[in-house]
């Protein structure tokens, strides 16, 4: 059964199941500690959304995180390393592996993959069905803020930053750059707000991946309220050129709880179709499909080695940022570990 954008008064459902099952639930979240809700955030989904420029509230997101972990965000992130080299005199002592030097009494230094700084691609999901919210803001504004958000933080470090958005295809365009006035361009693009009927993967993941020539970090914010059995067809034209793939997963938390006594008419705001449903009758059917879309959507990109997170648009925007820079450090592990064995034959 595929899923079709819906909304019941604004909710979303999954076509086939009695009431929603666009916005899915089923899954009991607070068991998840990679699925939480606002809980442990710094600030209020609710109370930034008041904040009517983007720019603005990703600065406040990325400045209050900062001063939360008491950490400096220029340095570290960006550069991720694949082997070493023996040191020469005029390289960087700052790039010395001391632990490899405790171990060998040779000086090494780390050989990074690429000299120049990330390049990253925000894919962002304007489909029809992006345009619901029960919370005061829809899933689109959150999705923006979120992407904003993780701009504002490359941007600061001088990575390049880049933006799409589509539905069932490219709508709009940016490639990835680091320069004055560019990234209020990309907080503009941002803001607006989704034109789109369908969400189809396909066709501009498929368009994206022939446009991106060299390798870089993707990070992809939908609500996947689309043919799950596609999933990994359509996710694999990104991982095929070699790119590191980050996967946002919005859901409004009435999709995700489905919270509703009484019986409504959903309506299917990509195919305009209505349906009468009985929320008691439905609720049961309706968690198990969402818990299969979920535990789908989840395997796929876990089999695709892709990073995959599912953010309810009441969950803390800063949690977001932690997420991915854990994802970005545990990355560097694994690379770190795959040049192991070379250094030890260097040795």
């Amino acid at each position: 059964m595929t899923a079709k954008a819906a909304h019941v008064e604004g909710v979303s459902r999954v076509e086939g199941v009695p009431p929603s099952n666009r916005g899915l639930e089923a899954r009991d979240t607070s068991r998840d500690t990679n699925r939480p809700g606002k809980t442990g955030g710094m600030i209020d989904p609710v109370a930034l959304m008041r904040i009517k420029s983007m720019e603005l509230r990703a600065k406040v997101i990325v400045e209050g995180f900062w001063k939360g972990i008491h950490r400096s965000p220029y340095h570290g992130f960006s550069v991720e390393f694949t082997e070493y080299r023996q040191y020469t005199l005029g390289d960087d002592p700052r790039y010395i592996d001391w632990r490899l030097y405790a171990r060998s009494d040779r000086y090494y230094i780390k050989k990074f993959e690429d000299e120049t700084n990330l390049r990253c691609h925000l894919l962002i999901d304007h489909s029809r069905s992006m345009g619901y919210g029960s919370a005061g803001y829809t899933k689109a504004q959150y999705a923006g803020t979120l992407a904003a958000t993780l701009a504002y933080f490359l941007f600061t470090q001088g990575d390049a930053v880049g933006l799409a958005t589509f539905d069932d295809q490219i709508r709009q365009h940016m490639p990835p750059r680091n320069r004055p006035g560019y990234l209020r361009r990309l907080m503009l693009a941002l803001e607006a707000d989704p034109q789109g009927r369908t969400t189809d993967l396909g066709p501009p993941l498929q368009r994206i991946a022939q446009m991106l020539n060299k390798r870089g970090l993707v990070v992809l914010v939908s609500d996947l309220l689309t043919s799950i059995d596609r999933l990994e067809a359509d996710l694999g034209y990104l991982c095929a050129g070699g790119h590191d793939v980050v996967l946002f997963h919005v859901l409004d938390s009435t999709e995700l709880n489905f919270n509703f006594d009484s019986p409504a008419i959903f309506l299917d705001v990509e195919t305009e179709r209505n349906m009468y449903v009985d929320p008691a009758d439905a609720r049961a059917s309706y968690k198990q499909m969402l818990d299969n879309h979920l535990a789908k959507a989840e395997s796929t990109c876990r089999n695709l080695g892709i990073d995959y997170h599912l953010f309810p648009t009441d969950r803390a925007f800063d949690l977001a940022l932690l997420d991915f820079l854990q994802d970005r450090m545990h990355r560097r592990k694994l690379v770190r570990h795959r040049a192991a064995p070379k250094l030890r034959r260097m040795v």
